[in-house]
């Protein structure tokens, strides 16, 4: 017999499930969660979203310092990485971060039960932990544990030469040359972070484009941009195996479509190819819970697994692997299973590239468009012509926005530019609220501002911009 028991025990403490247990206990229910880790936040604040920002942030400015500020008229003489003093910087933030976490549980009532999580029973959790086991009882369970890296057949991963992002956020020296497999969001951030800082980047990727899933066009115009930052490109280019030697790491690649072996050295790999559900040792074969061919956990309009009073969350079910997703998903799952409607709009879930410039997302595609056969207006507007973007001095870039043709409907956003990540939040609340490119266009904006190009690609659409 369970030793306690809960109206909600969530399994797994990053975004999703902190987010589902504060919900849950803000609407009266008694609460649990589960986490294996020594602190709270999951991947995201303890090795992912937050100490990579960390390192992006102060890779920036040491890049400013070296390479800008003289432009502004700030003379700084010799400029000297201190890369010790960078990872402690990172690691306080991390920390911060984490025990805010730990504050926010107490203040809500939620017990954190320290351990790994397995669903043992209907209604019962185990919870194995450097005690010994401990069977709870729940009302309802959710599931919210994750992701992990996916491995590169043939590279073997130690996290200190050959690393996923857990290791490339704990290097003690800049390697003098870095290898990315995978042109997706974290292998480009990461990248990022150690060209600044004096790496010699390459990136290995087995499609033709870096950035899949994203527009297009803002994938050819961030394959530009890095590549004037000195980034190298393997386009179409698949990894076949590595060796480790005294001199560093070699790569074997080959053409994605077949063809002659080639050899890329490294002092650093980074595998960065995509990322997985989390979900070993949770009991889903024994309990019966139904996943799919991508091992992700199958589940109705309301989170439910098809087995009644077991929720998923967050990366392990479909869906975009964001941390703001899951929250938004802890939200709702906790608000349902107390009784109350829940909703999510899928479409209106932004996206952000957090290298420099940025790139931000929400909705559709001018491909996807394309294919669903919607007939569709765009309008675009550079930072060229954006009178704060000049006086910052960050140009690169444009907003794109996408309109249905009959309606004017916001089907779609894409910015590439500075802040994107801040931008992209008035457009996500447009087409939450079902807005027109009008809407936009008619709404005051500041001057001078970033978001006037959002303004002006809105007007844009109806071919009337103002300032191009």
């Amino acid at each position: 017999m369970p030793e306690k028991t809960y109206d909600v025990v969530v399994i797994g403490g990053g975004p999703g499930g902190y987010v589902a247990a504060i919900r849950a206990a803000q609407l009266g229910l008694k609460t649990a969660c589960v986490e294996q880790r020594k602190t709270l936040g999951g991947t995201c604040l303890n090795v992912g979203c937050i100490p990579s920002k960390a390192l992006l942030t102060s890779s920036e400015k040491f890049e400013e310092a070296k390479h800008t500020l003289a432009g502004h008229g700030i003379k700084l003489g010799s400029v000297e990485l201190d890369l010790p003093t960078m990872m402690a910087n990172k690691n306080k933030v991390v920390k911060d971060n984490t025990v805010g976490i730990e504050f926010l549980f107490k203040k809500n009532k939620i017990d954190w039960l320290k351990g790994k999580g397995r669903i043992s029973a209907k209604g019962e959790v185990t919870v194995e932990g450097d005690g010994g086991a401990e069977v709870i009882g729940a009302k309802s369970i959710i599931i919210a544990t994750g992701s992990e890296s996916i491995p590169v057949p043939g590279v073997e991963v130690d996290e200190q030469r050959i690393v996923t992002s857990t290791g490339a956020l704990e290097l003690t020296e800049v390697p003098k040359r870095f290898a990315v497999i995978g042109g997706g969001v974290i292998g480009l951030e990461l990248a990022s972070v150690w060209s600044r800082l004096g790496a010699e980047v390459t990136v290995i990727e087995y499609l033709d484009r870096i950035l899949p899933g994203l527009d297009g066009e803002v994938s050819k115009q961030m394959q530009r941009i890095l590549g004037k930052q000195g980034f190298t490109f393997k386009l179409g280019t698949k990894v076949t195996g590595a060796a480790a030697g005294n001199a560093g790491i070699t790569l074997t690649v080959e053409p994605s479509k077949g063809g002659e072996p080639q050899q890329v050295e490294a002092d650093v790999v980074l595998v960065a190819i995509g990322r997985r559900p989390y979900t070993a040792g949770l009991g889903l074969e024994e309990m019966g819970i139904e996943v799919n061919a991508r091992g992700r956990i199958v589940t109705d309009a309301h989170w439910q697994t098809n087995v009644p009073g077991v929720y998923a969350i967050g990366d392990v079910i479909e869906g975009q692997m964001l941390a703001h997703k899951a929250e938004d998903e802890g939200v709702a799952v906790a608000e349902f299973i107390s009784g109350q409607s829940a909703h999510i709009n899928y479409d209106a879930i932004p996206g952000v590239v957090y290298t420099w410039p940025e790139a931000a997302n929400v909705g559709k595609t001018e491909e996807e468009l394309k294919a669903a056969g919607v007939k569709y207006k765009a309008g675009k507007f550079p930072f060229t012509a954006n009178g704060r973007a000049r006086a910052l001095g960050y140009t690169d870039g444009f907003v794109k926005i996408l309109a249905d043709a009959a309606s004017d409907k916001v089907l779609g956003v894409h910015i590439v530019g500075p802040n994107a990540g801040d931008l992209i939040a008035e457009v996500t609340l447009a087409i939450e609220f079902g807005a027109s490119a009008e809407d936009i266009g008619r709404t005051c904006h500041a001057h001078p501002t970033l978001a006037e190009a959002v303004k002006e690609a809105a007007l844009a659409v109806d071919g009337r911009p103002i300032h191009i």
